[in-house]
């Protein structure tokens, strides 16, 4: 029965990994950009005192990658609003200072003149940061061109740089701890001149909230299953040692 208590707590502890994963999609699902993560099952063999157990295998919940389904472009009607268009990514530093890609392109200007996103990331250009000059009005161009306006002379913009706007195969990324995506390797990703934003939008996220609930309600039946399963378990091991006491 011990086997059978083991197997069934393997399999709740991996169910909950699941409901986790689920539960992050869903808590994202109004993140600009946001891509869910995937979740998979894998079969792996136990480990023991003496190696890999061959006769023995485990199930182990795991996050394969994130799905790259594209979401919703919006308009918001802001200028420094862009959504990628198609496949690609905006390149940004992380906190860490690590180059990372998303595809949230909402922006300021912080107080340095600095262009960042909304959460605070630099925004990276093909040589670096992008600064803007005070009170500039700022246009992004398709190709990620930005050009400033300065009171006064509103026909002819100023060009600040580029967005560095990479599209490296989806393959070679994978999401970080921070919610950026990286080059498995590491290293940063060439900018690629085919890449097109549209200004005064912003993508959505991926999630469906419809399908990412009913297959949270779906782990938690599975999820009870596995607790009756134990409580069996359970049941039978004292019914069979009352079976095998001595009668009185």
């Amino acid at each position: 029965m011990d086997r059978m208590i083991y197997t069934a707590m393997a399999g709740a502890r991996q169910l909950m990994t699941r409901q986790e994963t689920m539960a992050n999609n869903l808590a994202n699902a109004s993140t600009t950009g946001f891509r869910a993560d995937l979740d998979a099952m894998r079969a792996v063999p136990l480990q023991g005192n003496t190696g890999t157990l061959n006769s023995r295998i485990s199930v182990v919940s795991t996050t394969p990658g994130a799905d790259f389904t594209k979401g919703a472009i919006q308009e918001t009607g802001r200028d420094l609003d862009v959504a990628v268009e198609g496949d690609g990514f905006i390149a940004v530093e992380g906190r860490d200072g690590r180059e990372g890609y998303t595809r949230n392109g909402s922006f300021d200007v912080g107080g340095d003149g600095i262009l960042r996103t909304r959460s605070g990331l630099t925004v990276l250009g093909d040589g670096g940061p992008i600064t803007v000059p005070e009170n500039a009005k700022i246009e992004i161009g398709r190709d990620g061109t930005i050009s400033a306006f300065v009171a006064g002379n509103a026909r002819t913009g100023n060009t600040l740089g580029r967005i560095k706007l990479v599209n490296p195969p989806t393959e070679t990324l994978a999401k970080d701890t921070d919610g950026l995506f990286r080059l498995n390797g590491g290293g940063a990703a060439d900018a690629d001149p085919s890449v097109r934003v549209v200004r005064g939008a912003l993508e959505s996220s991926n999630v469906n909230v419809i399908e990412t609930m009913v297959g949270m309600i779906a782990l938690a039946r599975q999820y009870e299953m596995t607790m009756k399963s134990i409580n069996n378990a359970e049941t039978n091991s004292r019914d069979s040692s009352k079976l095998l006491q001595p009668n009185s």
